[in-house]
């Protein structure tokens, strides 16, 4: 059974509350923040253009035209403008080209201190490195920025000691090249060291109020690019526009209320997030809902995460959408723990968006409590709000039929978070030959077989998992001979693959952060950069090697070192190392990075160099003594031997005992 997803309610084109003012030439809506004014790529459906384009179609317009004459960054939320007329477009042009339409915005900063209630910035913006600009002071700027010139000056002397693309751009910032960006200022409110500011641009540049404001010491609040203090959004808000009304020359003004994430931010109050209510909940997992829009419209995908945490502004919770029904995790939610998120208010805002059911995963802080992760007090085996599902159901992963079980412990036999790297893993498996480690129920093997993959291993320490995971692949009509399940312990599985001479173009390695067998403990903290290394012994000259860990107790940065590392350890020389993002469906925290980190190595081709310590050439012969099981030797438990002691069923990832920090897994 593949369910459908309740779009009408959760997902529709466009919300009619969002459009400010309309007529036969002019259509002016609210952007939400995190909604593109017109995505670049042509296979997006959730930019502002394209949602209110179906919009008219649906509600019977004859005509769908829209003419663009102004943009707002993705998160920058507020007024924006189209004609619906192309009459009205020479009129609109003029206007937005000679500045006389006049935007008045507004920003929430910190650190304003005993500046001038108002000022006028005028600065020289050139681009920077990561798609970010530079704001140099012009010559009779205010005291302010002309101290923020001599910031740049120093600045300059350090980058000439740099690479020549970096001298090059100091040569450039010193002959004050780039465009000119004039912005006036004036304060509105002001809450110990946070402000409120109206900002009113003069000339319209790239990132202009963003790039000006941090250029004096003041980036707005939720700008990451430009080191803005933490908030849960960019809070930039395009309050208002004037213009000539182009049919009439009457003028015109259009203003949009300032969102509430301003106040709250102001106050510095630490909110609750729960404080509301169920009608609070529900509106907050609405506007989460809305942020998923071009994955759940995309129609080839019936699971998605719908809310994420402290991401999506409700902290403690999770919820996932698997077609019809709902799957709410609750973490820090164990008997006597303080802290946890209101069970009955998050689960019946959750039933309220319109599902057949709500099951219910409550994950304590610490995960040794768990014993059993079937038990009712953890995981009910039927929906606590509403109907129940069926016991095994089919979803679907851009395109991709996986089975789910939404009562059957505490995974579902899915991790969603990994879908965008699944569909790398399809992208890059043609005639590869694939391992997957930790497989879990094999998702990752799945999207390789679909890829063209001419064969494949998959490892995992759970009979339960590896079985579900040959069920996966068989409903893919994937050959049993080409595509191998492997029953066994990964460690020992890898160092006898490599004894044998093993070797793939495409590796998965998404190991559980803590996990444990009969025979072997493990932790992503200390132990990967040894599982990376036997991992890369494996890899076939010029194959890639995909590496996770969602581990918060992993930086970015050290992960990456972990790699690189391995590599060496390993012999390889890596050509290249990616960082991948993570699915829109899963923002990270405030001021924190994503839970997941994923990394694409790519090792030299064949015919480098091969380093000292290098593994054998792809094709070595099979020692003797060893398992020739076509795509690797089996390390299997003896037929009829129950799973290793603890493990959790078609639970934890990779099979094993329960993680000891049951959150990690939950968050995904």
């Amino acid at each position: 059974m593949t369910p459908r997803l309740p779009l009408s309610e959760l997902f529709p084109d466009f919300h009619p509350e969002w459009i400010l003012a309309e007529d036969e030439d002019l259509i002016v809506i609210d952007k939400p923040a995190f909604m593109s004014t017109h995505a670049p790529e042509a296979d997006r459906i959730d930019d502002a253009v394209t949602r209110l384009r179906a919009f008219l179609r649906g509600r019977g317009d004859a005509d769908d035209y829209l003419g663009i004459h102004q943009r707002l960054d993705r998160d920058t939320s507020g007024v924006l403008l189209f004609t619906r007329r192309r009459e009205a477009n020479a009129a609109v042009a003029r206007q937005f080209e000679g500045r006389t339409a006049q935007k008045t915005y507004v920003a929430a900063v910190a650190g304003f201190g005993d500046r001038a209630p108002r000022g006028t910035l005028r600065h020289r913006l050139v681009p920077a490195p990561g798609g970010a600009m530079r704001a140099i002071a012009e010559a009779g700027a205010g005291p302010e920025d002309r101290g923020r010139a001599r910031e740049d000056r120093g600045r300059a002397r350090e980058d000439r000691g740099r690479a020549r693309e970096g001298r090059g751009r100091e040569r450039e910032d010193r002959g004050a090249a780039g465009a000119l960006a004039i912005t006036r200022y004036r304060l509105l409110e002001r809450r110990g060291d946070r402000a409120l500011l109206e900002l009113r641009p003069e000339t319209g540049r790239t990132h202009q109020l963003r790039v000006q404001l941090a250029a004096i010491g003041l980036p707005i609040a939720g700008d990451l690019l430009y080191g803005g203090a933490e908030a849960p959004r960019l809070l930039l808000h395009a309050a208002e526009l004037r213009l000539d009304h182009p049919a009439t020359g009457a003028a015109a003004t259009f203003r949009s209320p300032l969102p509430a994430a301003f106040a709250a931010w102001l106050s510095a109050a630490p909110a609750d997030a729960y404080a509301g209510g169920v009608a609070a909940v529900e509106r907050a997992m609405r506007e989460a809902a809305e942020r998923r829009y071009g994955v759940a419209r995309a129609g080839d995908t019936t699971a998605l995460r719908l809310v994420h945490g402290a991401g999506d502004g409700l902290p403690g919770v999770s919820v996932d959408l698997y077609g019809e029904h709902l799957v709410v995790s609750l973490f820090g939610g164990g008997e006597g723990e303080a802290g946890a998120p209101p069970r009955d208010v998050v689960l019946d805002a959750a039933h309220r968006l319109g599902a057949k059911g709500v099951y219910v995963k409550v994950r304590p802080k610490h995960a040794s409590v768990i014993v059993d992760a079937r038990r009712e007090e953890f995981a009910p085996r039927h929906a606590v709000r509403g109907e129940s599902a069926p016991e095994e159901l089919t979803v679907l992963e851009h395109g991709l039929p996986f089975k789910v079980r939404l009562g059957d412990g505490l995974s579902t036999g899915i991790f969603l978070d990994q879908r965008e790297n699944r569909r790398r893993v399809r992208e890059l498996a043609g005639g590869a030959r694939v391992l997957n480690l930790f497989a879990y129920t094999g998702a990752f093997t799945v999207a390789a077989v679909a890829g063209g993959a001419r064969e494949s291993v998959t490892v995992d320490v759970s009979r339960g998992a590896i079985a579900w995971a040959r069920d996966n692949l068989d409903a893919m009509g994937a050959d049993p001979a080409a595509h191998v399940v492997v029953e066994a312990d990964v460690f020992p599985w890898l160092k006898a693959a490599a004894q044998a001479g093993q070797r793939f173009d495409l590796i998965v390695l998404d190991p559980p952060s803590f996990a444990t067998t009969k025979k072997s403990r493990f932790s992503a903290a200390s132990d990967f950069g040894a599982l990376a290394a036997l991992a890369f012994r494996l890899l076939a000259p010029g194959g890639r090697l995909l590496a996770c860990t969602n581990h918060r107790g992993i930086a970015r940065a050290r992960f990456r070192r972990h790699l690189h590392e391995a590599a060496r350890e390993a012999g390889c020389d890596v050509v290249q190392m990616k960082d991948l993002p993570d699915p829109v469906d899963f923002p990270s925290e405030p001021g924190m990075e994503s839970h997941l980190k994923s990394v694409l190595a790519t090792v030299g081709a064949a015919g480098a160099p091969a380093a000292k310590g290098a593994p054998a050439a792809k094709g070595a012969p099979v020692k003797k003594g060893m398992s020739a099981v076509k795509g690797a030797p089996a390390v299997r438990a003896p037929k009829g031997a129950p799973p290793p002691r603890g493990a959790k069923p078609g639970g934890a990832r990779g099979g094993a005992a329960a993680p000891a920090r049951a959150p990690r897994r939950g968050a995904r």
